[in-house]
């Protein structure tokens, strides 16, 4: 009997810096039970490669071997799609709902989706999303921003979609990188409505 699963969530990884924000809400994910689709750039590849341990290699079945042991993941829990796959069910409508989590995403992929481009699964994706009415997150890594890119990130909150720049807080006092990449994943669990123990809420002394 296949394993049940939570619903998807959609977790796309560009090539802006902070590969460890989405491999990250991948693991915290996978954790939680749900179901998670995932998609990675070929920019996003090298990145990974320069910021982490890891080395995804460019097959997404491969990837999925990889992710999977990686976080533990029941067998078929992460299930990863290559950038032309428009037979994934995040490339329509009318395929499976899923929240998307674009993390990190990149100025160019920020364009892409406020103007619709849809030139790969990633950004196919995210269209879909926003004609849906499902949640998208997006979560851009760059400083400074320039005028375009905050007219891009206008738009798309106009459009619905969240925008959770990776700028961390420090009033919870952390002591590692590690949690000032929980404090950015604990902030997209909130936005997805997905319970988190990785951060107190504001004056709470415990957990949430």
């Amino acid at each position: 009997m296949a394993e049940e699963f939570k619903p998807p969530v959609t977790v796309a990884i560009t090539g802006a810096s902070g590969a460890q924000y989405g491999l990250r809400l991948i693991d915290v994910l996978v954790q939680a039970g749900h179901e998670v689709w995932v998609m990675v750039s070929k920019a996003a590849l090298l990145v990974i490669a320069t910021e982490t341990d890891d080395d995804l290699p460019p097959r997404p079945d491969h990837q999925a071997e990889v992710l999977s042991r990686r976080f533990s993941a029941a067998p078929g829990q992460i299930r990863c799609f290559a950038r032309e796959d428009w037979m994934a069910p995040v490339a329509s409508g009318s395929g499976a709902s899923s929240a998307m989590v674009i993390c990190p995403c990149s100025t160019g992929t920020l364009s892409a989706v406020a103007c619709g481009a849809s030139n790969n699964l990633i950004e196919r994706a995210a269209d879909v999303a926003l004609k849906e009415r499902r949640t998208l997150i997006l979560v851009p890594r760059e400083t400074p921003l320039s005028a375009i890119h905050l007219e891009n990130m206008l738009k798309l909150t106009q459009m619905g979609a969240v925008i959770l720049p990776a700028a961390p807080g420090f009033y919870h006092r952390p002591a590692s990188i590690d949690q000032l990449v929980d404090f950015i994943v604990a902030r997209i669990l909130n936005q997805l409505g997905i319970e988190q123990r990785l951060l107190p809420r504001w004056g709470d002394d415990t957990p949430a």
